[in-house]
This record gives C-alpha cells, structure tokens and sequence, in this order.
C-alpha cells in the first residue's frame, strides 16, 4: 500500500510531500560489491591490514547496519576453515581493517561476510571473494633478463622459455614485471587484458608488477612462457627537449613462475640465463611518436610449443639488480573500453583520405588490410581540422603520433599497436591497398579501469554536451597517471591539472585506488626539503618545483579522496608528504608570505590579444601563493584532527593565522578591496576563507560586479576556475553562477562546447571565434583542468553533497539549486555505501524532488527557496513545493 506523508510550514509557504512504500512483507537485507582496499579481487595486496568493505541492499527503508561478522581463511570453503573472524556491534562496512595473525606473502585468501541491520534483519553470507597478498623482497628468485648485447635498437626484443610441468597442475601465478613496457604472453595467448604493464611510477623509487593465474593458461606437459618489451616511459622519449633514457638505458624483464602441482610439491620457473631472445616485427614504438610494425618479421609460433629457434634466437644477458622496490599494484591497470566506427571516411580539400570517429579520444586504430607485401599504412593521429578542414598536426609539436604497418602479404592482416596510444578524433590514413571502408577500421578508448561512478543530464543539451566532454577528458587523460594532455610530446602528470581536478573526477568514477597509487608517487618524487615536483613521476629537473597551486597537490588530493571514500588510510600515508609541503613552505616565507620562488600563477587566465587598457586578468603571483599556503594548512589541520594530531592541529592552527594576518597586511586595503582586482583573486580569497567575516559580503559583491563588467564572462585560469562558481554560490549568487555556466560566448565553458568540442580544452579559445588556432606550442583540446567545473553541477544543479564530518557519503546533503531556465536535471552517484540519486523537475511553479538514498547511510534534504532541513533515512523518496 501507499502511504503519503503531508508535512507544512506557513512560515515558508511551502508544501513538503514524502511518499513511501510499506513493505508488505519482510525482506532480507543482502551485502554486494565487495573489496580490499577499492580493488575487486586483487591479486597483490602489499598492505599487511588490508581493509575490506562492502555495500548493504535492503528494500526496507531507513536501514541501518547495526552489526557485521567477517570471515577469512585459506580455502573457498569458510565454514570449516577460518583463519581469521571479526565480530561487530558497529555500522562500518567501509574500509575495515584486518586484524588476525600476520598474513603470508604470495598466499591466496578468501573471505566473506554478513550483516545484520536496525531492523532485525540479517544477511546471508556474501558469496566468497578473495585477494592474494604480494612477494616480499627475499621472495623474488628470478633475474632480470635483457638482450643479448648493448640494447641499443629501437626494435623490441622478444623472450620466450620452453618448460615443463611433470604433473597436472592445481594452480600458475605468474608475477612479472619490465624495466620498460611487457606484454606477456603463455602458449600463444596473452595472459590478461591489461596494457602499459607494469605502469608508470617514479621508477628510481619503486616499479610496480603484474600477477597473473595462469592454471587455465598451462597444462602438464610442455609449456611456452613469453614476454615482449617496448620502450615505455623508462627508455624512450619523455618530457622535453627530446629526453631520453630518463629511467635507464635498458629494458629488461622480471618473470617468476610458481606452480602447485595437484599432489601439493611446487616448482618455480624464473627467468635467467636459459632464456632466448630475438627481434621480432616492432621496429620502433615510442609514446609520443607511435610505432612501426613489418609484419614479414613476425614470429609466428614464437609463443606456442614446437616453436623452431633460429640462429637468430640468443641467449639473454642478465642485468644487476638495481635498488628500486619492486610492488604490488594498489591502483587499477590500463585496458581497453568502448569500441568506436568511424562516422564517415573523407577526402580533405588537400586530398588526403580522412576517418572521423566523432569523438575526440585515447587509444589506438585497429586496421585491417589485404595487399601485396611490402605494401606500407601509415595512420597520422589528430584531433580537430583546420579552418579549410585539412587535417592538422601542428598542436602535436614534435610528436609524430603515427603508426606504420608493412603489409607480409597473406589474407586479411590486423594490426594495432602493442607500446604507444593516440590522442585523437580524425586519422589520416595513406598507402592503404583498395578502397578505405568504414569496417576496415575501429577505434578503441583505452584507460585505467575506473568503474563509472556519476551520471548527470539536464533540460539544457549544451550542459549535456559539457558533462559529456568533462568524462571522456578524463578517459582519455586518466593512463595510469593524471596526465595533462595525451597527443603532444608531453602527456605529463601536472600536479596542478590534477588538483584542480580531482573532486570532478571522483563524481565522474571510482578514483580512489587510482589515486592511492599516484599519491606515492608524489610522496616518492618529492624532493628532501619537502618541494613537490611540477610533474609526477618527474622527469624534469630537480629545480622545476615548488610552484603554488601545482605543488599543493599533496594536500589537496589526500583531503579530497578522503572526504569522497571515507578513506582514513590516505590521510595516513600521506600526511607526512603533506607536513614536508607545509613546513617547506614555512621555510621559505618571510615573515609568514609566500613571496619568494617561481609560480605559475593562475596559468592561462583571460587575456585579450591586444590588451591596451588592462583587460587581462593578471592576478598577483605571490598573492595567490598565500592564499594556497593558507589552504594546505588548513588541509594539514584538518588531517591532522581525523588522525588524533592534537599537538600539530594546535601548532598549525597557530601558524595559520598568522598566515591569514600576513596577507590582509599585504594584499588587502582597509576597504576591503584587493591588490589585484581579478576574479581569481576573490575567488581564492574567499573560497580559502583568508578574509574576516566582516569583509566577506563586499568582496563576493566586488567579484559579481567584475564578473558583470566583463560582459558575464569568467576570466579565470588553471586556479581560479574550479572554485569561480562555488564562491558565487556560498555567497548567494546562484544566479550569476549560472549566468557564468551558460555563457556561450567566449571565454566561458560552453563557447568550446558551440564549437564542436568533444573534450575539455587547454584553453578558452583553442579554436578561435575566427576558426583560426590558438599558438601552436600550447594547444591541446584534450585537457581536463576546466573541467573541474563539473564538481560544482554536482553539488548545485543535482545537489548531491558529501558532509566533511561523514566522509564518503555516509551522510548525504541534497540540496539542489535550479536556475539558468533549467526544466530538469538528473543525477547518479555510485558511493562506498551505494548509489545516490537526485532528479527534479520544475514546471508551473511547482518543485518536485525524487531522490534514493543508499542502505547505511542517512540524508539531509533542502528544497530550493527553502531552509527546512529534512533528516531521511535511507530509500526513496518524493518531494514536491511550491518554486
């Protein structure tokens, strides 16, 4: 039955509806999505109290857990084979530590669990998943393994082994890793979907690898284990000026094999001085230049038994150990995802024959083609057409970004690559044999695997069309690392595109273990006097440092990835990176300003092309730079409570306000007015709370009116833009925000989107309003940084917010803001507890709210025009008042 719930306020003048479902019957509450540490089921847990956590279905409403038992042993059968048990009286189902004897290395476990909530209900036991721990350091007994020689080719070398298993086996874990890029294959297959193995890391720290089940891939009897390097981020091209051999001069392969036989003896297969090597058909690939492929090399059996070696064939030669660590994987690996056909095939005004796949992505073309051998495809990578609509390559600056196939000649060939990927939207295609079809080619999107988490749509196609460009911004620059853009020779992890960035991202998908990984590599590439990199893994100099806004990532992201996942743990791993940031900032102040050292400012703010009367937006370095120092100290404060740091959130709390003296001493008129009067000034002034409450009003009234003399324009860069709207907002101007959001004239977020954009630009106006480009050197029109705008229609379009004081949405604000003639607006939010949702639609004055709560966790709900707050429970629920 229906029950409908009437709740009213003369005093607001509004009129609440809650709807609800009475359950007829009871139902059982059940757990789902299981995980160890963000991972599904992985394979090389280094942590040694890996936490496990879950999600609670219930049809019931205003569930709760009030209790959980946890089980783990080493057989799938857990009934009669514990370990380990936990018992709870508590609500946590999120990131629960272990807490039995120490667990073995390279041991598989299984576990499960059970809940029972405030309602008398109890779970089944979840199906049984499991994890595998790492290898500890005295574990490895395999050698890394290179070319016979100097490895001084561009071509890849190929390793292969011929083994035996004398027993049927009960299970093959192969642990492999690379100095360089390894594609791994056993008896004529790949042994996973995975690419760009082991990852990028700041190898001179540490070096992922892979851990792989091959029980399914080997057989008693003869057995071929195989392996192909590329150059990768370790040996080839990376950074600038032409760079490289950064890491080293020489790929090499890590390939342990361990069987358990049925009858329970073991045998470890490794690599060493029995292997072979040869070069195969990959004369060159480079990431920024693509790669070449003569397929009349091929090996063709190279990977499979009975395999015939050449002369060719050498022994390998083995390489010293370095003294890097070699780790698990705590972030998610690269892989293929959507599979896009080409829109249309075409031949520009200068004739060159041209695929558009409509989308302007990362990855790679798989081709196939039939001609005669020694036929050559070349596929040029780009992503926009110049004015007249030829194809352009000149934003790519030195990077080739092509991919050469020789044709051997036989039936059908299909070629993609193995060690580089492409940013693009067109590829020129040239030496095809016979007409060019839309079936010869396919393009592949390839990523980490991040699960979707966000989905977000409204009334207005224009803002649908910019949620759209945020997500595949992402896609395309989240390869293992944050990277700031995918096609030109840079594809770097900018630490300030990242922190700008990083509250979107957690809306758009699951980017915990993703950042979990990368934040070791920032704490790793850290210098010793605390400076953080502008790139991580660094591979610039050591110099190139320090910058505010950029360097700051050490505290912004740890903070943030806690408050989106709950997630302690982060705090704990890096808040000695992020107490090295603060107190290197404190060692170069003077008198508690930041004004010494090189800032990028708020890179890439307005500035028109002949500015004559000081339209540019030029805001002051070193103000900004206070401003940040403010902000990870607060941050600092702020982790340093959740972890119990009383001594240092009393220490730093004293240095902050010091900080906050310094700069209305220095950047602030007695009027309150600010030393550069710029919207990113009072955007960072305010957001970062560096102004007293009494001057807070007239400063957020001094941003409107610049925003207002600027035609309703933004005029912000890299660091003013992600908290532009968000300031608006929290000070009452949820209509200029909006204005703001739908300007469609240049500068602003949708003029790219009016342009045909299909990603976040570099740059306001990376296509001109002339249709000409912008510079050469700098123009990127995959480059998520403005896209960070997405965390604000989140938060105010759908008003799905977390609350700092029950991270990871275990207490939910929904307060949604309507403006901007919107009709409707939708959204979706996949969190640690469950998904979120929040549509509204507004048509003749009246409001109506739909929105889920997930099992677990609790809601508070504002209606618009309103300051009645609603506590809910979890379930669904309906909403209606007058607007």
């Amino acid at each position: 039955m229906n029950k409908t719930l009437y709740l009213n306020s003369t005093a607001l003048t509004f009129a609440l509806f809650v709807t609800f479902l009475i359950q007829g019957s009871a139902q059982q509450i059940a757990v789902k999505d299981l995980t160890i540490d963000h991972l599904v089921n992985p394979f090389s847990i280094d942590n040694p109290k890996p936490r496990f956590s879950w999600k609670i279905t219930s049809s019931r409403k205003n569930t709760l857990q009030n209790g959980y038992e946890i089980r783990l042993g080493t057989s799938e059968k857990l009934n009669a084979n514990v370990l380990w048990s936990l018992k709870k009286d508590d609500g946590q189902s999120v990131l629960v530590p272990y807490g039995g004897p120490e667990l073995a290395s390279k041991t598989k476990y299984y576990w499960q669990v059970r809940v029972k909530d405030n309602q008398g209900q109890a779970s089944d036991w979840s199906p049984v998943q499991y994890f595998r721990t790492g290898l500890k350091a005295n574990d490895w007994k395999a050698k890394w393994i290179t070319v016979s020689g100097k490895d001084t080719s561009l071509i890849s070398p190929y390793f292969r082994k011929e083994i035996n298993l004398s027993k049927s086996i009960k299970s093959a874990t192969a642990y492999i890793t690379a100095k360089g890029l390894y594609e791994a294959h056993a008896n004529g297959a790949r042994v996973s979907n995975d690419y760009f193995t082991p990852g990028w890391t700041s190898y001179k720290d540490h070096i992922q690898y892979q851990v792989y089940d091959l029980s399914k891939s080997l057989h008693k009897g003869n057995n071929v284990i195989a392996a192909l390097l590329g150059d990768g981020w370790y040996k080839g091209r990376i950074g600038f000026s032409n760079q490289k051999h950064f890491y080293g001069d020489t790929r090499a392969l890590l390939f342990q094999l361990e069987v358990v036989y049925i009858d329970g003896s073991k045998e470890i297969f490794n690599s060493d001085e029995t292997w072979k090597t040869a070069n195969g058909p990959i004369l060159s690939s480079n990431i920024y230049d693509g790669e070449t492929y003569d397929a009349r090399k091929e090996l063709t059996g190279w990977d499979q038994v009975g395999f015939t070696e050449s002369a060719e064939w050498r022994p390998v030669s083995i390489l010293e150990k370095g003294p890097e660590k070699l780790v698990g994987m705590s972030g998610p690996p690269v892989t293929k995802h959507e599979v896009l056909k080409p829109l249309k095939i075409f031949k520009t005004p200068l004739g060159e024959t041209v695929v558009d796949f409509g989308q302007n992505m990362v990855g790679w073309v798989v081709l196939k083609a039939k001609g005669q051998a020694g036929a050559r495809i070349i596929l040029s990578h780009a992503e926009v057409l110049d004015k007249a609509g030829n194809f352009y390559t000149a934003n790519l600056r030195s990077a080739k970004q092509k991919n050469i196939y020789i044709l051997k000649g036989a039936a059908e060939e299909v070629f993609e690559p193995h060690f580089t990927f492409q940013g693009f939207r067109y590829v020129k295609v040239e030496g095809y044999p016979g007409e060019l079809k839309a079936e010869d080619l396919t393009a592949v999107a390839v990523y980490s695997h991040m699960e979707p988490t966000g989905t977000f749509i409204t009334s207005n196609p224009l803002l649908n069309q910019l949620q759209h460009n945020i997500q595949w911004g992402q896609k395309g620059n989240f390869v293992d690392v944050p990277t700031d853009c995918p096609q030109r020779d840079e594809r770097l992890g900018w630490t300030g595109d990242a922190q700008a960035f990083a509250a979107t991202a957690a809306y758009n998908m699951d980017v915990a273990a993703f950042f979990t990984k990368w934040m070791k590599d920032v704490s790793a590439d850290q210098l010793p006097n605390g400076s953080v990199p502008f790139v991580v893994p660094n591979v610039l100099n050591q110099r190139d440092a320090g910058s505010a806004g950029w360097a700051d990532v050490a505290t912004i992201i740890p903070w943030n990835m806690y408050i989106a996942y709950g997630d302690k743990g982060i705090l704990e791993n890096q808040y000695g990176s992020m107490k090295r940031w603060v107190d290197y900032i404190s060692s170069v102040a003077q008198n508690n300003l930041w004004n010494t050292g090189f800032h990028f400012g708020d890179w890439l703010f307005y500035r028109p092309n002949d500015d004559n009367d000081g339209r540019a937006a030029v805001t002051d370095k070193y103000m900004i730079a206070q401003t940040f120092y403010a902000y990870s100290t607060q941050l600092l404060i702020n982790a340093a409570r959740v972890l119990g740091k009383t001594e240092e959130v009393k220490q730093y709390a004293e240095l902050l306000d010091k900080i906050k003296a310094a700069y209305l001493v220095e950047y602030v008129t007695p009027n309150g007015k600010l030393v550069s009067n710029t919207q990113t000034a009072y955007v960072l002034a305010l957001q970062f709370d560096m102004l007293p409450e009494k001057m807070r009003d007239q400063a957020a009234q001094r941003l409107v009116q610049n925003v207002r003399d600027y035609g309703t324009h933004l005029t912000t860069g890299f660091l003013g833009t992600p908290y532009l709207c968000h300031v608006l907002s929290r000070f009452g101007h949820d209509d200029v925000a909006y204005d703001l959001l739908l300007q469609e004239g240049y500068p602003s977020w949708l003029f790219p989107v009016k342009q045909g954009a299909t990603t976040i630009w570099e740059r306001w106006d990376g296509i001109k309003q002339d249709g000409t480009f912008q510079t050469t050197d700098m123009n990127s029109f995959n480059h998520y940084a403005y896209g960070a705008i997405g965390d604000w229609m989140y938060k105010n379009i759908v008003g799905i917010n977390p609350v700092v004081d029950q991270p990871g949405y275990k207490n939910i604000l929904i307060s949604p803001k309507p403006g901007g003639k919107l009709t409707s607006a939708a959204g979706e939010l996949e969190t640690v507890y469950g998904k979120v949702k929040s549509s509204w639609t507004l048509a003749d004055g009246i409001f109506k709210l739909d929105i889920t709560v997930p099992a677990n966790t609790k809601a508070t709900v504002i209606l618009p025009k309103s300051n009645k707050r609603e506590e809910i429970g979890s379930g669904n629920y309906h909403f209606e008042s007058k607007y």
